[in-house]
């Protein structure tokens, strides 16, 4: 099952811009197609890169103001501390002069300040397989002209590009359904079109560590052109712990460098998650390492063979983490499921969660660019059913708000579990 994303409606984000009002009005009266630009060097961020906060979402707001009028101090503090975490922008929606009014008021308002945004294009026909964040372009070429037009509305503008959370982990092929438009043809398009911006940096996204296996991943990163960008994205809207998103992106940077340099086209050889090396699957509810005591936590016998197949060959695709929400790790789900704990759509609104590390480019990590927030902590994953017909989710005996809009029970956990605190 996919995870879910947020799905505001352009309208809404908008109105979440109603005190940018000098910025407000701005619209692009038809988009042209962009031409790809063949691959280039792309910049590199800084260290100490300050990303573009957004106006917080109104939930948030209320929220803490209620906390407030309960004699709550502390956590309405939290609240509001958490909503002010610069985060992604997320284009999900609307006419092709709504989206382009709407990137030149976000892109307006982070020069305004000298940030960073954080952009995330999320409209490709057919997202989600239909699940809870379904939707997208009707067509492909309706697609294409609403990617043209935020990339018109960008121009120059110093900017940071997620494309298609979920969209080439889950192709329609993985969930039986047609391929109508040509799935990585379209975040090819896209990724290769914000190229015309020589100052963005454009990853794809590319799942997470507890989904498809590295050869997989990496084999269609491959064929939807990451080397022509900057690299690709990880545990966007997810929850797996930072330390196993960058052993999972290592090992999909190595096994591209394998497939592409040392065997080409043979990923299937490269090591995975799964214990395609030495039997033993690792398991998302713990921190991995090649030092790691626990069997089912150690990467040794992993990276060994990755060094044996690449010898000298070093791995040079870079990638981003989603550190949004990943603070405690993965839900292992509730003794409350009728058959077991799995199968709860852990990834959907799971209990006990914390936000995770603020963001920022000084990862000390070669291959990792940025820890970011790309999804809000707070915002819901979606209208979660898990074992039951719904309406009420289970676990929270509540219906769950709708993706994308402020849900309170979440948030509240996500700001008091936060590692660094607030």
């Amino acid at each position: 099952m996919a995870d879910t994303r947020q799905t505001w409606p352009v309208i809404d984000h908008i109105a979440r811009f109603a005190c940018l009002a000098a910025f407000a009005g701005a619209s692009i009266a038809g988009a042209t197609s962009v031409p790809l630009p063949a691959a280039a060097t792309t910049p590199a961020l800084p260290s100490n890169t300050r990303f573009y906060a957004a106006p917080p979402n109104p939930g948030a707001a209320q929220q803490a103001k209620a906390l407030r009028r309960a004699g709550r101090q502390a956590p309405a503090a939290r609240i509001t501390a958490m909503a002010a975490v610069p985060t992604a922008v997320w284009f999900t929606e609307g006419t092709v002069s709504e989206v382009g009014a709407y990137a030149d008021e976000v892109i307006a308002a982070a020069n305004d300040d000298g940030s960073v945004p954080v952009l995330v294009a999320y409209n490709v026909p057919g997202r989600d397989c239909g699940s809870y964040s379904g939707g997208g372009a009707p067509t492909g070429v309706a697609y294409k002209n609403w990617i043209d037009a935020i990339v018109t509305a960008l121009g120059q503008t110093r900017a940071v590009v997620i494309i298609e959370p979920d969209g080439l982990s889950l192709l329609p092929s993985d969930c039986g359904l047609p391929d109508t438009y040509n799935r990585e043809a379209l975040i090819s398009y896209a990724a290769h079109a914000f190229l015309a911006d020589a100052n963005a940096l454009v990853y794809i996204d590319a799942g997470n560590s507890n989904w498809n296996t590295v050869a997989l991943t990496a084999a269609r990163l491959v064929d939807v052109g990451v080397a022509d960008v900057a690299g690709f994205a990880l545990n966007v809207s997810n929850f797996q712990f930072t330390d196993n998103s960058t052993v999972y992106g290592t090992w999909v940077a190595r096994c591209i460098a394998y497939g592409t340099s040392v065997n080409p086209g043979h990923f299937e050889d490269c090591p995975d998650q799964y214990g395609s090396e030495d039997g033993i699957g690792l398991s998302s509810f713990g921190h991995w390492s090649d030092s790691a005591t626990k069997a089912k936590l150690n990467t040794s016998a992993e990276n060994a063979r990755y060094n044996q197949l690449l010898g000298a060959t070093p791995a040079t695709t870079h990638f981003v983490i989603d550190t949004s929400r990943n603070a405690l790790g993965p839900w292992n789900g509730t003794s409350a499921h009728p058959a077991s704990h799995s199968n709860t759509e852990a990834w959907c609104n799971p209990p006990g969660r914390g936000a995770g590390q603020r963001p920022t480019a000084n990862t000390g990590k070669a291959l990792v660019d940025a820890y970011l927030w790309i999804k809000l902590p707070g915002e819901s994953d979606g209208e979660c059913y898990r074992w039951t017909n719904g309406p009420t989710d289970p676990v929270y005996g509540i219906q769950d708000a709708t993706a994308g809009a402020w849900f309170r029970q979440t948030a509240l956990q996500m700001a008091n579990n936060a590692i660094p605190g607030f």
